[in-house]
């Protein structure tokens, strides 16, 4: 089960609503739901995660928080390390091939490790010296030049 699952079917319970009918409302199947509940498929796509939100009638702290799990609940993650340190590719590919070796405990105090490490980098002032590169970014078949920053 994801994050996102968890917190769903919680939601769920506390409103007394069966997944059927939950479903029904927002215009999935009850498999799809169910799977989504269990970490079987993708992280749900923007409007889907607004007419959950519409119809769990949930307000706007909550609904942050459910947008949030979501963004965390990929079942399939990939993580790209090129232009790493090879720490970082080593790290990736242990917990790729580890984490379900991992008991609850361990895998909630490396959580917490890591959320405290961002916690520090989020903290740090920004690098004064940045300079501009141009991105390409191409969306469904249409290509335009953004502006991004790197350090």
């Amino acid at each position: 089960m994801t994050p996102f699952g968890e917190r769903l079917r919680q939601l769920r319970a506390e409103r007394g609503i069966t997944l059927k009918e939950m479903a029904a409302a927002i215009g999935v199947s009850a498999a799809y739901l169910s799977a989504l509940e269990h970490g079987k498929r993708g992280r749900p796509g923007w409007h889907l995660l607004q007419r959950i939100i519409a119809y769990l009638n949930i307000i706007w702290d909550d609904a942050e928080e459910l947008i949030e799990l979501a963004r965390l609940s990929h079942p399939r993650v990939v993580i790209d390390t090129a232009g790493l340190s090879p720490e970082a590719t080593r790290l990736a590919n242990l917990l790729a091939r580890h984490v379900r070796d991992l008991d609850a405990e361990t895998i909630k105090a490396l959580t917490a490790t890591v959320e405290a490490a961002l916690a520090k980098v989020e903290k740090t002032p920004p690098n004064p010296v940045r300079r501009r590169v141009k991105a390409r970014v191409v969306p469904a078949g249409r290509a335009y030049e953004r502006t991004t920053r790197t350090s």
